[in-house]
C-alpha cells in the first residue's frame, strides 16, 4: 500500500492551499457583517477560476475540474480551513445535475459550473428530516404541467440561489423539479438566524401553486429519491474532509496560541495536560483523515458497491465529524477566554462544526445505516479493505 501523495496530489493541495489562504482575509468581514460584499464574492469568483477549481465534482468535458474522488476529498479538505463557510464559495453543483436532459444541462447546469448560477436543494421539511419520504409536499400533474404546493425548510444557500432542486410526491413517486427562483408563487417565508455565521443563509420556503413543466423534471417521475440518495452520499464523504480541515486549523491555532501564550512561568505548551489535550486532538484528526483518504481510495477503484458505499459514507461522516467535534472543543479550551471570542478562529470553528453531526443525516441516522448494513449484509464490507479486481 502506498500512502504518499502522488505529484499531481501535492500540486493539488498546493493550489487549494494558495486558494485558502487567498479566501481566509475574508473570514471576519464574513463574521462582522454576517456575510461578503458583491465585490468580495466576485473577487473570489475570478479566484476560484484562476485556479481552475469550478465544479470540481463535474467533468472537464463540461467546463468541471473533473477530479477524482480521493482528488475531490483533498480539495475539501483543503477548503475546510476556511471558517464561516467561506468553502462554498468555491462553488460544486449538485451532483443530482448529472441527470440533466441536454437542454436542461444548457440552461442549467453550465450556467452552474461556470459559476454564474447557483442550485439549492429543497428536501427537508418541518415534519421530514431524518426522514425524507415523511415529505408533504406535492406535485399535481395538470396535464403536461406541474402545481407544486408545500413547504421545505433549511434550504442551504436559498438566500442566492438561482434554482432549487424540490423533492416532492407524484402521486405516490418521489420525484425532483428544477423549480426557478423567480417562479410565481416560490417565496420565502423567513430565515432563521443560526448558531453559526455562515457566508450564505438557510431559508424557508413555502411553494403555494408553483406550476411548472414537464421539462423541469429531473431525471425520472419517481427517480427523485435515488437522486438525493446518491447527493447525500457525496455530501457526506465531503463533510467528512472539511471536518477534517477544520480540525487541522483548529489544531494548528492552538499550538500556535500556546506557544506564544506564557502561564506558569513558561509557555502553554509545556505543560502537559496541554500537550495531552493537543495529542488526542492529533490522535482523533489523523484517524479521520487515513478513514477519508482510505474511502475515496476504494471508491475510485471502484471497489465498492452502492449499498457498501452508502454504508461507509455514513462511517466517513459520522467519525470524521464527532472527532472534529472533540478536536475544536480542546481548542477552545486551550484558548480559555480568547476561545470565546469570534475574532479567534476557534470560537468561529466551534459554532460552526456543531451541524455537521447534525444536517445531511444526523449522528444518530449514520449509525442506524451503518447497524442496517451489518444486520442484513455482516460485518466484512466495514471492516475489511476490498480486494482489487483483475481488470483494476
Amino acid at each position: 500500500m502506498d500512502f504518499s501523495y502522488t505529484p499531481e496530489q501535492q500540486r493539488l493541495i498546493a493550489k487549494v492551499r494558495e486558494l485558502s489562504d487567498f479566501i481566509k482575509p475574508y473570514e471576519l468581514e464574513c463574521e462582522m457583517n454576517n456575510g461578503l460584499s458583491p465585490d468580495a464574492h466576485a473577487t473570489i469568483r475570478q479566484a476560484v477560476l484562476d485556479a481552475d477549481l469550478q465544479a470540481v465534482n463535474m467533468p472537464r468535458e463540461w467546463g468541471g475540474a473533473g477530479l477524482t474522488t480521493i482528488e475531490q476529498i483533498l480539495y475539501h479538505e483543503g477548503l475546510g480551513r476556511l471558517t464561516n463557510a467561506l468553502w462554498d464559495t468555491v462553488w460544486r453543483p449538485a451532483n443530482a445535475l448529472k441527470a440533466c436532459t441536454p437542454e436542461q444541462r444548457e440552461r442549467y447546469l453550465l450556467p452552474g459550473i461556470r459559476g454564474e448560477k447557483r442550485d439549492a436543494i429543497a428536501v427537508t421539511e418541518e415534519f421530514a428530516g431524518s426522514d425524507p419520504l415523511a415529505m408533504a409536499t406535492t406535485a399535481k400533474r395538470q396535464g403536461d404541467r406541474f402545481i407544486i404546493n408545500g413547504e421545505k425548510w433549511f434550504v442551504t444557500v436559498g438566500d442566492v440561489a438561482d434554482f432549487i432542486l424540490t423533492l416532492a410526491w407524484v402521486d405516490d413517486l418521489p420525484t425532483l423539479f428544477i423549480v426557478d427562483r423567480d417562479t410565481p408563487g416560490l417565496s420565502i417565508s423567513r430565515t432563521p438566524k443560526y448558531t453559526h455565521t455562515f457566508v450564505y443563509e438557510h431559508p424557508e420556503f413555502i411553494y403555494d401553486n408553483v406550476e411548472v413543466g414537464s421539462e423541469q423534471v429531473l431525471g425520472e417521475i419517481g427517480q427523485g429519491y435515488d437522486l438525493i440518495r446518491d447527493w447525500f452520499v457525496e455530501e457526506r464523504l465531503m463533510i467528512g474532509a472539511r471536518t477534517v480541515g477544520a480540525a487541522t486549523r483548529a489544531i494548528e491555532e492552538s499550538v500556535d496560541f500556546a506557544t506564544g501564550r506564557i502561564q506558569g512561568g513558561g509557555p502553554l505548551v509545556s505543560h502537559q495536560l496541554i500537550q495531552a489535550m493537543l495529542a488526542d486532538m492529533i490522535v482523533d484528526t489523523t484517524g479521520a483523515r487515513t478513514l477519508v483518504y482510505q474511502v475515496g481510495c476504494e471508491i475510485d477503484s471502484g471497489a465498492l458497491d452502492r449499498k457498501t458505499l452508502h454504508a461507509k459514507a455514513a462511517v466517513v461522516k459520522l467519525a470524521a465529524s464527532e472527532a472534529a467535534g472533540r478536536v475544536v472543543d480542546n481548542a477552545v479550551q486551550i484558548h480559555g477566554g480568547r476561545g470565546y471570542m469570534r475574532d479567534f478562529a476557534v470560537e468561529r470553528l466551534y459554532r460552526e462544526l456543531r451541524v455537521d453531526r447534525v444536517w445531511e443525516g444526523t449522528s444518530e441516522i449514520q449509525r442506524l445505516i451503518i447497524g442496517n448494513e451489518i444486520a442484513k449484509r455482516g460485518v466484512d464490507a466495514l471492516l475489511a479493505f476490498p480486494q482489487q479486481s483483475p481488470a483494476a
